[in-house]
């Protein structure tokens, strides 16, 4: 099995609405995103995805969020965008654009913060 990985960030801001303290407001965040890719064979070159185009695919992505108001964006509509349903947001929206017969997005990881972080994955709970 290979696994790669691709970082990017993004600055943007949000609020949770229903949370009892500060961050109910709205305030920004540097948030730092990791996709990683999973699959069990390389290509005829040795590369599991070209680096080149799961780049593109990620920065694009991610681009659509940048310097925003989380909340007022549609995939944000029927839910607060919290570190946890903005890494399940980007794994999804990322695995309709890399997901491949050979290759998968495997798990995004997100940090709003230093030291704080939520991972998605299309898992069975530990």
């Amino acid at each position: 099995m290979f696994e790669i990985s691709v970082k990017t960030h993004f600055s943007g801001a949000h609020f949770l609405a229903g949370y009892p303290g500060v961050c109910a407001n709205l305030h920004g965040h540097n948030w730092e995103v990791e996709v990683f890719l999973r699959g069990r064979t390389t290509d005829s070159v040795g590369m599991l995805v070209d680096f080149r185009q799961a780049k593109t695919a990620i920065h694009e992505t991610v681009d659509a969020l940048d310097h925003k108001e989380l909340n007022a964006l549609a995939m944000f509509a029927r839910e607060n965008p919290s570190s946890e349903n903005l890494a399940r947001y980007l794994f999804r929206a990322l695995s309709k654009r890399l997901n491949s017969r050979r290759v998968k997005v495997y798990r995004v990881w997100v940090s709003e913060s230093p030291g704080t972080s939520a991972t998605y994955w299309n898992g069975v709970p530990g």
